[in-house]
């Protein structure tokens, strides 16, 4: 029984991130009078299929993502959005999610899904390369660098899914909470991070500090939504699907809706990035 659960949840776990044709547009993003605008949206991808995960290089113009081949296997790729020129950074026979550079800036670290199920946490040279296995004793479906050594971990289970804090070094992990939502981000302007909680039928954004190991709710997430980004400013950013929506902590206001008229299409609006000066937003939009 044990293992029908891990070929049921295999099986599903890769038809949500392999068979949903996503396209990643780029926007200008602007922060002016206390509101967001967009404009200037960009389609590249132009591909169909999945393009999916965007990841912004931190001092580059660069967007990394994955992207899935003729043959449904996701390798990873990268866009200059100064040249508009795409680039294929990893070409192999497994499949490749969640672009991460690492905090050295020499590595892209990413979920490597094998054929037999597991999902190991590996790291490419950026220029391309062969990868390195950090962790393939867990089953990873999301990640985020809290320092050099450690990480936040979504790791999937047969029963539910946890988030851990993983120590590389030590190779062991606290599991600080059960259902955790897929997006995990550094929370601007300190050394705390962001999760969602879904443990209850409110989800919550919350806050988690790894000096302290104290987590605090942050606010309730839209809806179902499971998706946001930090702007550098302090801003959350999330969708309901349709429109976009942003949020300041601390600041005693609600969630503000952002003028989506330069939207193209009406695909659903799930993943999302903004780049390290805020001046750029990636939406991932489905087909």
């Amino acid at each position: 029984m044990k293992h029908l659960f891990s070929v049921l949840f295999f099986l599903i776990h890769f038809s949500l991130q392999a068979q949903v044709g996503t396209e990643i547009y780029l926007f200008d993003l602007q922060y002016k009078n206390n509101s967001f605008s967009l404009s200037n949206p960009v389609n590249i991808t132009l591909h169909k299929g999945y393009d999916n995960q965007p990841f912004f290089h931190p001092t580059l113009p660069l967007v990394y993502y994955a992207s899935a081949n003729d043959s449904g296997r996701t390798d990873i790729k990268s866009y200059n959005y100064k040249k508009g020129i795409s680039r294929q950074i990893t070409t192999t026979t497994e499949h490749e999610y969640s672009p991460t550079i690492t905090p050295d800036g020499r590595f892209i670290s990413c979920i490597i899904q094998r054929d037999n199920g597991s999902q190991d946490l590996g790291k490419y040279p950026v220029n391309g390369g062969q990868s390195v296995t950090l962790i393939n004793h867990l089953k990873v479906g999301y990640h985020t660098w809290t320092d050099p050594t450690h990480l936040l971990l979504f790791v999937l289970a047969d029963t539910t899914n946890h988030l851990h804090y993983y120590d590389l070094d030590t190779k062991k992990s606290v599991i600080l909470g059960s259902k955790p939502g897929r997006s995990l981000h550094k929370i601007p302007g300190g050394n705390t991070f962001s999760f969602i909680d879904k443990t209850a039928e409110t989800w919550l954004i919350k806050e988690f500090n790894p000096a302290t190991g104290e987590i605090t709710p942050i606010v309730a997430a839209i809806g179902k939504s499971e998706d946001i980004t930090w702007t550098p400013n302090g801003y959350i950013l999330t969708s309901d699907g349709k429109k976009l929506f942003a949020f300041k902590p601390g600041s005693g206001s609600v969630w503000q809706e952002i003028n989506t008229a330069h939207l193209p299409g009406s695909g659903k609006i799930t993943r999302m990035a903004v780049n390290k000066t805020g001046t750029k937003l990636a939406l991932v939009v489905s087909e």
